[in-house]
């Protein structure tokens, strides 16, 4: 999965499987408001890839369901800062801000507090546009 993945265009091919997913949940009962996507951020990707899916983020997000975004202490977030796992909680809290900027409704985090501090200001300050 790691070794070599490919993809024409990383954000249509995850966008196109997920929409599948979704309407297959949605045809076996399960409500809409229920259904949670996850574009599997280092799984099968390259950095290039999830540097991709995170800036058109809002592609997933307009399907029209929760997307949950994992990216906290993630090897990507390793290969731009060149820092271990526990020395990526800016990379990771950074992470995290553009993935909510982007359409993110709920964020995996191993940096509770600071992320939780960053996306605060950022919602007053967004709230007064």
């Amino acid at each position: 999965m790691q070794q070599d993945p490919r993809y024409d265009d990383v954000v249509r091919e995850v966008c196109d499987f997920l929409a599948a997913r979704i309407t297959a949940a949605e045809h076996s009962g399960i409500d809409r408001e229920r259904i949670v996507i996850d574009p599997g951020f280092g799984f099968g990707k390259t950095l290039a890839h999830n540097l991709a899916l995170l800036r058109d983020l809002d592609q997933l997000a307009a399907l029209g369901v929760a997307v949950l975004v994992g990216l906290s202490r993630k090897s990507m977030l390793g290969k731009i800062t060149g820092r271990g796992p526990g020395e990526r909680q800016y990379a990771g809290v950074a992470a995290a801000l553009i993935a909510v900027e982007n359409g993110a409704r709920i964020v995996r985090v191993h940096d509770v507090a600071a992320t939780r501090d960053v996306l605060a200001v950022w919602q007053a300050v967004t709230q007064q546009r």
